[in-house]
């Protein structure tokens, strides 16, 4: 009787699943058989901005570039907060209202420390 009710509830939510993954595996199939295969050596030769590349394509980035890249998505993620505070000021009254400038306090520091360790800096 369980599995009776189950199937009642999600039929429409697994036929949709079936159909997708029957297209995806049919669109990946008919891909593969009927594209062209004549790839030629322009096609085929690593490309960089218009022209052979000068070293290799392994070599070491910069550690900088990987701290501006988690920076980024730090406050990134720190000012996606704001959102969902900003709906519910309302809601949160006094409290939230402080806490939230403690967070921001604390986010405009590390932001201040940053910049002037040169975090922020490309040379």
């Amino acid at each position: 009787m369980i599995g009776e009710t189950f199937l009642q509830d999600y039929f429409s939510i697994i036929l949709f699943l079936v159909i997708a993954l029957l297209l995806s595996i049919g669109f990946i199939t008919l891909n593969f058989i009927l594209s062209p295969k004549n790839p030629d050596p322009e096609k085929l030769s690593p490309y960089e901005c218009g022209f052979e590349p000068f070293n290799d394509s392994r070599m070491e980035f910069d550690v900088r570039f990987y701290l501006v890249a988690i920076l980024f998505i730090i406050f990134d993620l720190e000012i996606a907060f704001l959102f969902p505070w900003a709906i519910s000021l309302g809601k949160i009254g006094i409290f939230g209202f402080i806490s939230m400038m403690i967070f921001l306090a604390i986010l405009t520091i590390g932001f201040i420390y940053e910049w002037k360790k040169g975090a922020l800096d490309w040379e």
